[in-house]
């Protein structure tokens, strides 16, 4: 019976990453000796990478183990932990170095973190996929690791930096960038944009962040429109670009008003759009919801019940569920119950889309295989069709915001 059959659900944005020492043996032998001067005064910043959750990041087994316990049978593995050289994590904006020296060093901790992720994924074929970063301060470099990436079958693509104000790095929107662009496609890589790492850099006081969390998933919208209007997408047709982790409902009215400035910019007589815009929108041959429709993707963390009723107009084909372990926020491991919550009373074919179909197409997963592991561990169609009533979310529920408004 179709309710008793169970959902292959692959998580398209979790985290990772090596223990600090661990890093060491993928560094060149000469950096040893710098690596371990750094470490050794290093103080890592966040008590979730210290504590008994820390493990979280890089232990096969246990992963393995909690990621099924909450019905997840693979997973896109973003970064998380601090890489060599690095004064906080790289999934945010990093200040250039104060020197050619610091972004060497940089470099080198980046490639140290890709070719451990690497070997990390080998120890869960077809069920863990790593996404490789790079930096964008040279851009030749990136290229070499993007050809490298395509070699060593990271076939979950690429990590796009963030770009703001104030960071020292051309726009997104720079033709500078072209060759990398060129590279991703080419190798069939998606390129990945995460929420937080294009906020320009902020203070430390508590009005300084929470600025950052109001404005976050904004500048990572912000990369959207740069790579449509300066044509990145319309050069490159077969580049896959996915953003994950900034909201499912903020696309639709984003799409209509990019449409309506496309619009202006192309035949509005006598205006300011026409006159600034005319040369631009000249390059393109579509409007940028239709390029959306052809090559961008969303990585829906911890999706809530709104943002599931509107995955028509963003387009169901598009909408790629995940989890966000092992972040505080995440799902996990109430990802059963967050899974009821937003998706109760939606056809389960559009539901085995959103959870787990369009990422198994965009990165590579082979559904077939992860079936068989689905049949021991995901949830069934008619466990996830039955609404979840309040009584039942459960404690400490409400620091993931799929449960927002439901829990004190």
């Amino acid at each position: 019976m179709t309710g008793d059959r169970h959902y292959t659900i692959i998580s398209a944005d979790c985290h990772g990453g090596a223990d600090l020492p661990d890093y060491r043996g993928y560094l060149p032998r000469r950096l040893h000796g710098p690596f371990d001067d750094w470490a050794r005064e290093y103080r890592i910043p966040f008590d979730d990478l210290m504590g008994d959750e820390a493990s979280q990041n890089w232990d096969h087994a246990r992963r393995q183990r909690e990621l099924e316990a909450d019905g997840i049978v693979a997973e896109v593995v973003f970064p998380n932990t601090i890489p060599p050289f690095y004064p906080e994590p790289s999934l945010k904006v990093q200040m250039p170095g104060a020197s050619e020296g610091d972004l060497e060093l940089r470099w080198a901790g980046l490639r140290a973190h890709n070719r451990w992720l690497a070997d990390f994924c080998s120890a869960a074929p077809g069920r863990r996929l790593g996404i490789v970063q790079i930096m964008l301060h040279d851009v030749d470099a990136a290229v070499a690791e993007v050809e490298w990436a395509a070699e060593a079958g990271m076939t979950a693509g690429v990590l796009l930096p963030g770009a703001p104000p104030g960071s020292g790095l051309e726009p997104l929107y720079s033709r500078v960038y072209d060759p990398l662009w060129r590279a991703c496609e080419v190798a069939g890589l998606p390129v990945n944009h995460h929420s937080g790492s294009a906020v320009p850099p902020l203070g430390d006081q508590d009005i300084d962040k929470v600025m950052f969390m109001l404005e976050v998933t904004w500048w990572a919208h912000r990369s959207l429109w740069h790579l449509i209007f300066a044509g990145v997408l319309e050069r490159h047709p077969d580049l896959q670009f996915v953003f994950t982790e900034q909201g499912t409902a903020w696309i639709p009215e984003t799409l209509g008003t990019l449409d309506f400035f496309y619009s202006r910019m192309g035949s509005a007589t006598g205006s300011q759009e026409l006159e600034w815009g005319g040369s631009v929108v000249s390059q393109l041959s579509m409007r940028p919801s239709e390029y959306w429709a052809r090559q961008c993707h969303v990585g829906s963390s911890f999706m809530r019940p709104a943002e599931a009723a509107m995955r028509h107009a963003v387009g169901v084909d598009k909408i790629m569920w995940g989890s966000d372990y092992p972040h505080k926020e995440s799902s996990y491991p109430f990802s059963h119950e967050a899974l009821r919550l937003s998706f109760a009373g939606i056809d389960p074919v559009e539901v085995q889309q959103m959870l787990g179909g369009n990422a198994a197409r965009l990165f590579g997963f082979d559904l077939d295989a992860l079936g068989e592991v689905a049949a021991r561990v995901g949830p069934t169609h008619r466990e996830i069709n039955r609404p979840l009533g309040a009584e039942e979310i459960p404690i400490g529920a409400g620091r993931c915001p799929a449960f927002a408004g439901l829990t004190s």
